[in-house]
């Protein structure tokens, strides 16, 4: 890091050969993001895989690094990106996605303010595959999210979560002292998002950080994704995860020395 820089936040993209025709639109939404003076972003993209299929669209930007990997899904080429990274914050931005305006600086004001809150999301837009956009009901109110109020609201609502996990800014410490994303083959962003609210404070951002992308290949969309079997052992993993980590006593920030 620079001596003009103070901070940086790094963002992590895990990107396929289907998605990787997106990234250039992922870049722009990054190179239009305004930081506060002294930070920068660096954006890591990490194949989950070894292919020809993903080099041609990555970005020639020096402020990009482009990884491959033997292939294990995105929670695995996420978590792998972070021996890649040096910051102080993670910022997860899928290959299929864009930021709106100015998502990274209310992250970044909204950490740097409150250092009991570990994690921050916000407010997504689905974009269609017509451009148009559309809005989730029920998104809750601007501010702090108590330890295990995502938790009690994803047990309370046929998990369904109150705040989306492909909006995460996290602390870098914090999100390696759980391990990264879980070994799941889908939902390790929703087990990663549930094992931070069992250990720290959050925040949700009522203003859109992130344009969801709708599209026939989303790995969301396939019907493996929605196997009842394999759904029910994932939720069952995710909760047991969740509440294990409530019921030891450790959260962030740990207790100050005596």
């Amino acid at each position: 890091m620079s001596a003009a820089v103070s901070g940086r936040v790094v963002v992590v993209t895990a990107v396929h050969g289907p998605s990787a025709r997106f990234l250039p639109e992922a870049h722009a939404s990054l190179c239009a993001q305004e930081l506060p003076a002294g930070w920068e972003w660096h954006w890591v993209i990490q194949e989950d895989g070894c292919t020809d299929a993903v080099r041609p669209h990555v970005p020639d930007d020096p402020r990009v690094t482009f990884r491959q990997g033997r292939p294990g899904g995105p929670g695995v080429a996420r978590t792998v990106a972070l021996a890649h990274t040096e910051g102080a914050y993670a910022k997860i931005l899928d290959a299929d996605d864009r930021l709106t305006a100015g998502a990274l600086a209310r992250d970044l004001a909204v950490l740097e303010a409150h250092p009991a809150v570990g994690w921050t999301t916000s407010r997504v837009l689905d974009l269609l595959p017509d451009g148009s956009t559309a809005g989730f009901p029920d998104d809750p109110g601007e501010g702090p999210l108590e330890r295990g109020a995502v938790l009690a609201h994803w047990s309370a609502n046929g998990c369904r979560l109150p705040v989306h996990p492909a909006t995460l800014c996290v602390r870098r410490d914090l999100l390696l002292a759980l391990g990264g994303w879980m070994a799941l083959p889908a939902s390790e962003d929703t087990g990663l998002l549930l094992a931070l609210d069992s250990v720290s404070r959050g925040w949700f951002s009522a203003e859109t950080g992130l344009l969801y992308r709708k599209w026939e290949g989303q790995a969301t969309g396939q019907a493996a994704h929605v196997d009842p079997a394999e759904r029910a052992a994932r939720t069952a993993v995710v909760r047991a995860r969740a509440r294990a980590l409530g019921s030891f006593g450790w959260h962030y920030p740990p207790p100050a020395a005596p």
